[in-house]
Protein backbone atom coordinates (compact mmCIF):
# COMPACT_ATOMS: atom_id res chain seq x y z
CA UNK A 1 0.00 0.00 0.00
CA UNK A 2 0.67 3.84 -0.48
CA UNK A 3 2.39 5.55 2.53
CA UNK A 4 -0.33 8.19 3.32
CA UNK A 5 -2.95 7.23 0.72
CA UNK A 6 -5.49 6.55 3.45
CA UNK A 7 -4.84 9.52 5.30
CA UNK A 8 -7.46 12.08 5.53
CA UNK A 9 -10.23 9.84 3.18
CA UNK A 10 -13.60 10.09 4.47
CA UNK A 11 -14.39 6.14 3.93
CA UNK A 12 -17.74 4.68 4.25
CA UNK A 13 -17.85 1.31 5.25
CA UNK A 14 -21.55 -1.07 5.19
CA UNK A 15 -21.06 -3.49 7.38
CA UNK A 16 -18.78 -2.28 9.69
CA UNK A 17 -20.61 -3.85 13.07
CA UNK A 18 -19.47 -7.48 11.25
CA UNK A 19 -16.41 -9.24 11.39
CA UNK A 20 -14.33 -8.32 8.49
CA UNK A 21 -16.20 -4.56 8.67
CA UNK A 22 -15.16 -4.29 12.21
CA UNK A 23 -11.27 -5.46 11.71
CA UNK A 24 -11.15 -2.92 8.39
CA UNK A 25 -12.36 -0.41 10.33
CA UNK A 26 -9.97 -0.30 12.76
CA UNK A 27 -7.42 -0.57 10.17
CA UNK A 28 -8.42 2.44 7.97
CA UNK A 29 -8.68 4.26 11.40
CA UNK A 30 -5.06 3.35 11.99
CA UNK A 31 -3.72 4.16 8.34
CA UNK A 32 -5.53 7.82 9.07
CA UNK A 33 -8.53 7.71 7.45
CA UNK A 34 -11.60 9.31 8.75
CA UNK A 35 -14.44 6.06 8.83
CA UNK A 36 -18.38 6.35 8.65
CA UNK A 37 -19.94 2.84 9.37
CA UNK A 38 -23.38 2.34 8.12
CA UNK A 39 -24.67 -1.03 9.74
CA UNK A 40 -27.41 -3.06 11.70
CA UNK A 41 -26.60 -3.72 15.11
CA UNK A 42 -24.10 -6.12 15.92
CA UNK A 43 -25.20 -9.79 14.30
CA UNK A 44 -23.50 -11.74 17.09
CA UNK A 45 -23.03 -11.85 21.18
CA UNK A 46 -20.12 -11.16 21.40
CA UNK A 47 -18.60 -9.61 18.81
CA UNK A 48 -15.43 -8.23 18.14
CA UNK A 49 -17.55 -4.77 17.44
CA UNK A 50 -17.93 -4.37 20.91
CA UNK A 51 -15.30 -6.35 22.06
CA UNK A 52 -12.28 -4.44 20.36
CA UNK A 53 -14.50 -0.94 20.74
CA UNK A 54 -14.71 -0.07 17.56
CA UNK A 55 -17.00 2.68 17.92
CA UNK A 56 -14.60 4.62 19.72
CA UNK A 57 -13.02 6.80 16.81
CA UNK A 58 -14.97 6.59 14.07
CA UNK A 59 -18.68 7.28 13.44
CA UNK A 60 -20.86 4.52 13.81
CA UNK A 61 -24.47 5.10 12.20
CA UNK A 62 -26.97 2.46 12.67
CA UNK A 63 -29.35 1.61 9.53
CA UNK A 64 -29.97 -1.37 6.92
CA UNK A 65 -28.68 -1.40 3.29
CA UNK A 66 -32.45 -2.33 2.41
CA UNK A 67 -33.42 1.42 3.12
CA UNK A 68 -32.22 3.10 0.51
CA UNK A 69 -33.86 6.80 1.68
CA UNK A 70 -31.81 6.52 4.65
CA UNK A 71 -28.32 5.24 2.81
CA UNK A 72 -28.63 7.83 0.68
CA UNK A 73 -29.32 10.57 2.95
CA UNK A 74 -26.28 9.08 5.19
CA UNK A 75 -24.04 9.17 1.81
CA UNK A 76 -25.32 12.85 1.58
CA UNK A 77 -24.56 13.54 5.23
CA UNK A 78 -21.25 12.59 5.24
CA UNK A 79 -19.67 12.90 1.31
CA UNK A 80 -17.39 9.66 1.64
CA UNK A 81 -14.54 9.76 -0.81
CA UNK A 82 -14.46 5.81 -0.78
CA UNK A 83 -17.66 3.15 -0.12
CA UNK A 84 -16.73 -0.42 1.13
CA UNK A 85 -19.87 -2.46 0.69
CA UNK A 86 -19.51 -5.55 3.37
CA UNK A 87 -22.67 -5.84 4.42
CA UNK A 88 -24.74 -9.18 4.09
CA UNK A 89 -26.53 -12.34 5.13
CA UNK A 90 -23.07 -14.35 4.65
CA UNK A 91 -23.76 -17.59 5.95
CA UNK A 92 -24.99 -20.37 3.50
CA UNK A 93 -27.46 -22.84 6.09
CA UNK A 94 -29.35 -19.52 7.30
CA UNK A 95 -29.80 -18.50 3.56
CA UNK A 96 -31.99 -21.91 3.06
CA UNK A 97 -34.07 -20.85 6.35
CA UNK A 98 -34.64 -17.09 5.39
CA UNK A 99 -34.26 -16.86 1.63
CA UNK A 100 -36.20 -13.92 0.98
CA UNK A 101 -33.67 -12.28 3.60
CA UNK A 102 -30.74 -13.34 1.95
CA UNK A 103 -31.70 -12.19 -1.34
CA UNK A 104 -33.49 -8.67 -0.20
CA UNK A 105 -29.89 -8.05 1.76
CA UNK A 106 -27.50 -9.37 -0.56
CA UNK A 107 -29.27 -8.30 -3.96
CA UNK A 108 -31.37 -5.42 -3.18
CA UNK A 109 -28.94 -4.17 -0.28
CA UNK A 110 -26.38 -3.77 -3.09
CA UNK A 111 -28.66 -2.22 -5.64
CA UNK A 112 -29.65 0.67 -2.71
CA UNK A 113 -25.22 0.71 -2.51
CA UNK A 114 -24.78 1.33 -5.89
CA UNK A 115 -27.81 3.86 -6.55
CA UNK A 116 -26.83 5.81 -3.45
CA UNK A 117 -23.79 6.33 -4.98
CA UNK A 118 -24.72 7.16 -8.24
CA UNK A 119 -26.60 9.69 -6.77
CA UNK A 120 -23.58 11.00 -4.71
CA UNK A 121 -21.43 14.25 -5.46
CA UNK A 122 -18.42 12.99 -3.46
CA UNK A 123 -18.01 9.02 -3.92
CA UNK A 124 -14.65 8.39 -5.98
CA UNK A 125 -14.41 4.91 -5.48
CA UNK A 126 -17.18 2.02 -4.77
CA UNK A 127 -15.80 -1.62 -3.74
CA UNK A 128 -18.49 -4.35 -3.39
CA UNK A 129 -17.19 -7.22 -1.83
CA UNK A 130 -18.84 -10.57 -2.31
CA UNK A 131 -17.51 -13.88 -1.79
CA UNK A 132 -15.90 -16.80 -3.83
CA UNK A 133 -19.31 -18.60 -3.80
CA UNK A 134 -20.29 -16.71 -6.19
CA UNK A 135 -18.83 -18.75 -9.36
CA UNK A 136 -20.85 -21.91 -10.62
CA UNK A 137 -19.60 -24.64 -8.46
CA UNK A 138 -18.24 -27.69 -10.64
CA UNK A 139 -16.44 -28.80 -8.11
CA UNK A 140 -12.61 -28.45 -9.79
CA UNK A 141 -9.51 -28.98 -8.27
CA UNK A 142 -8.36 -25.82 -10.20
CA UNK A 143 -9.30 -22.50 -8.76
CA UNK A 144 -12.02 -20.35 -10.62
CA UNK A 145 -10.93 -17.36 -12.46
CA UNK A 146 -13.00 -13.75 -12.17
CA UNK A 147 -14.24 -14.63 -15.86
CA UNK A 148 -15.86 -18.35 -14.87
CA UNK A 149 -19.65 -18.48 -15.02
CA UNK A 150 -21.27 -17.42 -12.04
CA UNK A 151 -23.96 -19.31 -9.99
CA UNK A 152 -25.13 -20.78 -7.19
CA UNK A 153 -26.95 -23.90 -5.64
CA UNK A 154 -27.86 -22.30 -2.09
CA UNK A 155 -30.20 -18.84 -1.85
CA UNK A 156 -26.58 -17.61 -0.34
CA UNK A 157 -23.83 -18.17 -3.24
CA UNK A 158 -26.75 -17.45 -5.95
CA UNK A 159 -27.37 -14.04 -4.00
CA UNK A 160 -23.93 -13.69 -4.40
CA UNK A 161 -23.87 -13.73 -8.00
CA UNK A 162 -27.06 -11.85 -8.30
CA UNK A 163 -25.20 -9.06 -6.75
CA UNK A 164 -21.67 -9.38 -8.90
CA UNK A 165 -24.64 -9.11 -12.03
CA UNK A 166 -25.94 -6.32 -10.74
CA UNK A 167 -22.40 -4.78 -9.71
CA UNK A 168 -21.33 -5.14 -13.55
CA UNK A 169 -24.68 -3.88 -15.10
CA UNK A 170 -24.31 -0.68 -12.54
CA UNK A 171 -20.33 -0.19 -13.81
CA UNK A 172 -21.48 -0.59 -17.65
CA UNK A 173 -24.73 1.47 -17.75
CA UNK A 174 -23.71 4.17 -15.33
CA UNK A 175 -19.92 4.04 -14.17
CA UNK A 176 -17.98 3.65 -17.46
CA UNK A 177 -16.38 6.30 -19.61
CA UNK A 178 -13.65 9.36 -19.16
CA UNK A 179 -15.98 12.54 -18.80
CA UNK A 180 -16.85 14.25 -15.69
CA UNK A 181 -20.61 12.87 -15.66
CA UNK A 182 -18.97 9.57 -13.97
CA UNK A 183 -18.99 10.37 -10.69
CA UNK A 184 -16.89 7.05 -9.70
CA UNK A 185 -15.43 4.20 -10.63
CA UNK A 186 -16.94 0.74 -9.36
CA UNK A 187 -15.00 -3.01 -8.85
CA UNK A 188 -16.03 -6.26 -6.69
CA UNK A 189 -13.76 -8.48 -4.86
CA UNK A 190 -14.46 -12.12 -4.12
CA UNK A 191 -12.79 -13.43 -1.34
CA UNK A 192 -12.42 -17.18 0.47
CA UNK A 193 -13.09 -18.44 3.92
CA UNK A 194 -11.62 -15.63 6.04
CA UNK A 195 -10.45 -16.62 9.54
CA UNK A 196 -9.31 -14.86 12.56
CA UNK A 197 -9.97 -13.87 15.61
CA UNK A 198 -13.75 -12.05 16.81
CA UNK A 199 -15.56 -14.19 14.29
CA UNK A 200 -18.17 -15.68 16.36
CA UNK A 201 -20.78 -16.38 13.86
CA UNK A 202 -23.34 -19.18 13.21
CA UNK A 203 -22.35 -22.10 11.67
CA UNK A 204 -18.83 -21.60 10.83
CA UNK A 205 -15.89 -23.14 11.21
CA UNK A 206 -13.89 -21.39 13.28
CA UNK A 207 -16.19 -19.99 15.89
CA UNK A 208 -17.68 -23.73 15.89
CA UNK A 209 -14.43 -24.58 17.40
CA UNK A 210 -13.57 -21.83 19.56
CA UNK A 211 -17.00 -21.99 21.33
CA UNK A 212 -16.28 -25.38 21.73
CA UNK A 213 -13.59 -25.42 23.00
CA UNK A 214 -14.22 -22.84 25.33
CA UNK A 215 -16.75 -24.49 26.45
CA UNK A 216 -14.86 -27.41 27.27
CA UNK A 217 -17.41 -29.75 24.66
CA UNK A 218 -16.30 -31.82 21.54
CA UNK A 219 -16.27 -29.83 17.99
CA UNK A 220 -19.54 -31.29 15.57
CA UNK A 221 -18.31 -30.92 11.89
CA UNK A 222 -20.48 -32.22 9.63
CA UNK A 223 -17.99 -31.98 6.15
CA UNK A 224 -14.43 -33.35 7.49
CA UNK A 225 -13.40 -33.46 3.21
CA UNK A 226 -15.24 -30.82 1.97
CA UNK A 227 -11.65 -28.25 1.06
CA UNK A 228 -11.77 -24.89 1.14
CA UNK A 229 -9.71 -21.63 0.39
CA UNK A 230 -8.60 -20.51 4.10
CA UNK A 231 -7.05 -17.32 4.44
CA UNK A 232 -6.85 -14.88 7.37
CA UNK A 233 -9.01 -12.09 7.49
CA UNK A 234 -6.01 -9.23 6.79
CA UNK A 235 -4.92 -10.56 3.52
CA UNK A 236 -7.83 -10.31 1.56
CA UNK A 237 -8.44 -6.72 3.43
CA UNK A 238 -5.22 -5.64 2.25
CA UNK A 239 -6.18 -6.85 -1.00
CA UNK A 240 -9.07 -4.46 -1.05
CA UNK A 241 -7.20 -1.36 -0.27
CA UNK A 242 -4.22 -2.09 -2.33
CA UNK A 243 -6.90 -2.32 -5.17
CA UNK A 244 -8.73 1.15 -4.00
CA UNK A 245 -5.99 2.58 -4.14
CA UNK A 246 -5.35 1.74 -7.30
CA UNK A 247 -8.72 2.53 -8.63
CA UNK A 248 -8.34 6.37 -7.36
CA UNK A 249 -6.79 7.46 -10.66
CA UNK A 250 -10.62 6.38 -12.64
CA UNK A 251 -8.32 5.76 -15.88
CA UNK A 252 -6.36 3.06 -15.26
CA UNK A 253 -8.75 0.68 -15.98
CA UNK A 254 -9.18 -1.70 -12.65
CA UNK A 255 -12.79 -1.37 -12.10
CA UNK A 256 -13.31 -5.11 -12.77
CA UNK A 257 -14.03 -8.09 -10.42
CA UNK A 258 -10.89 -9.44 -8.14
CA UNK A 259 -10.44 -12.92 -6.56
CA UNK A 260 -8.11 -12.66 -3.56
CA UNK A 261 -7.76 -15.87 -1.95
CA UNK A 262 -4.63 -17.36 -0.64
CA UNK A 263 -2.23 -19.62 -2.05
CA UNK A 264 -3.41 -23.50 -3.54
CA UNK A 265 -1.71 -24.89 -0.86
CA UNK A 266 -3.67 -22.99 1.23
CA UNK A 267 -7.28 -24.86 0.08
CA UNK A 268 -7.51 -27.46 3.29
CA UNK A 269 -10.16 -29.93 4.19
CA UNK A 270 -12.18 -28.73 6.87
CA UNK A 271 -10.75 -31.97 9.30
CA UNK A 272 -7.02 -30.84 8.55
CA UNK A 273 -8.24 -27.28 10.08
CA UNK A 274 -9.70 -28.98 13.16
CA UNK A 275 -7.41 -30.88 13.95
CA UNK A 276 -4.98 -28.19 14.08
CA UNK A 277 -6.63 -25.86 15.65
CA UNK A 278 -7.16 -28.71 18.50
CA UNK A 279 -2.94 -28.81 18.29
CA UNK A 280 -2.67 -24.84 18.87
CA UNK A 281 -6.06 -25.27 21.67
CA UNK A 282 -4.69 -27.83 23.58
CA UNK A 283 -6.74 -28.21 27.06
CA UNK A 284 -7.94 -31.68 26.12
CA UNK A 285 -9.71 -29.96 22.83
CA UNK A 286 -11.86 -32.93 20.64
CA UNK A 287 -13.89 -33.32 17.59
CA UNK A 288 -16.94 -35.64 16.80
CA UNK A 289 -18.50 -35.99 12.84
CA UNK A 290 -22.12 -34.94 12.55
CA UNK A 291 -23.84 -37.90 10.65
CA UNK A 292 -27.03 -36.04 10.48
CA UNK A 293 -28.44 -34.87 7.54
CA UNK A 294 -27.14 -31.72 6.06
CA UNK A 295 -28.63 -29.36 3.28
CA UNK A 296 -26.14 -28.48 0.42
CA UNK A 297 -22.74 -27.30 0.50
CA UNK A 298 -20.00 -27.08 -1.91
CA UNK A 299 -17.24 -29.89 -1.35
CA UNK A 300 -14.43 -28.42 -3.29
CA UNK A 301 -13.77 -24.48 -4.27
CA UNK A 302 -11.06 -22.60 -4.68
CA UNK A 303 -9.87 -19.42 -6.16
CA UNK A 304 -7.29 -18.28 -9.15
CA UNK A 305 -5.54 -14.86 -8.10
CA UNK A 306 -3.25 -14.46 -10.64
CA UNK A 307 -4.41 -11.52 -12.22
CA UNK A 308 -4.65 -9.98 -8.72
CA UNK A 309 -0.77 -10.84 -8.36
CA UNK A 310 0.04 -9.61 -11.65
CA UNK A 311 -1.86 -6.38 -12.30
CA UNK A 312 -2.08 -5.24 -8.43
CA UNK A 313 1.43 -7.20 -7.50
CA UNK A 314 -0.82 -8.27 -4.63
CA UNK A 315 -0.03 -11.39 -2.85
CA UNK A 316 -1.29 -12.91 0.83
CA UNK A 317 1.35 -12.29 3.18
CA UNK A 318 0.16 -15.22 5.96
CA UNK A 319 0.43 -18.77 5.04
CA UNK A 320 -2.72 -21.32 6.65
CA UNK A 321 -0.51 -22.41 9.23
CA UNK A 322 0.58 -18.83 10.65
CA UNK A 323 -3.48 -17.55 9.97
CA UNK A 324 -4.21 -20.20 12.50
CA UNK A 325 -1.64 -19.29 14.77
CA UNK A 326 -2.54 -16.41 14.74
CA UNK A 327 -6.42 -17.16 15.41
CA UNK A 328 -5.75 -18.92 18.33
CA UNK A 329 -3.43 -16.76 20.26
CA UNK A 330 -6.76 -14.14 19.76
CA UNK A 331 -9.29 -15.85 21.08
CA UNK A 332 -6.43 -17.16 23.95
CA UNK A 333 -5.78 -13.46 24.80
CA UNK A 334 -9.92 -13.22 24.99
CA UNK A 335 -10.01 -16.02 26.91
CA UNK A 336 -7.41 -14.57 29.69
CA UNK A 337 -9.61 -11.39 29.40
CA UNK A 338 -7.17 -9.18 27.68
CA UNK A 339 -7.96 -5.71 25.84
CA UNK A 340 -9.07 -6.81 22.43
CA UNK A 341 -8.60 -3.84 20.98
CA UNK A 342 -5.14 -3.95 21.78
CA UNK A 343 -5.01 -7.06 20.72
CA UNK A 344 -6.47 -6.54 17.09
CA UNK A 345 -4.87 -3.33 16.42
CA UNK A 346 -1.29 -5.41 17.43
CA UNK A 347 -2.20 -7.87 14.89
CA UNK A 348 -2.75 -5.04 12.48
CA UNK A 349 1.07 -3.61 13.23
CA UNK A 350 2.12 -6.80 12.99
CA UNK A 351 0.54 -7.62 9.67
CA UNK A 352 1.86 -4.54 7.95
CA UNK A 353 5.19 -5.42 9.08
CA UNK A 354 5.37 -9.12 8.19
CA UNK A 355 7.91 -10.28 6.31
CA UNK A 356 6.99 -13.03 4.16
CA UNK A 357 8.31 -16.59 4.93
Amino acid sequence: MTPGFWSGKIVLVTGHTGFKGAWLSLWLRKLGAKVIGYSLPPPTTPSLFLLARVAEDMESVEGDIRDLGNLGAVITKHRPDIVIHLAAQALVRYSYRNPVETYATNVMGTVHVLEAVRQSQSVRALLNVTSDKCYENREWIWGYREGEPLGGHDPYSSSKACAELVTAAYRQSYFTGSDESVSAVVASARAGNVIGGGDWAEDRLIPDIVRAFLREQSIMIRRPAAVRPWQHVLDPLGGYLLLLERMWDRKNGFDQAWNFGPSVNDAKPVRWIVERMMNLWGDKARMEIDTSAQPHEAGMLSLDCSKARTALGWTPRLGLEKALEWTAEWYKAYQRGDDMRGMTEVQIDRYQNFKFE
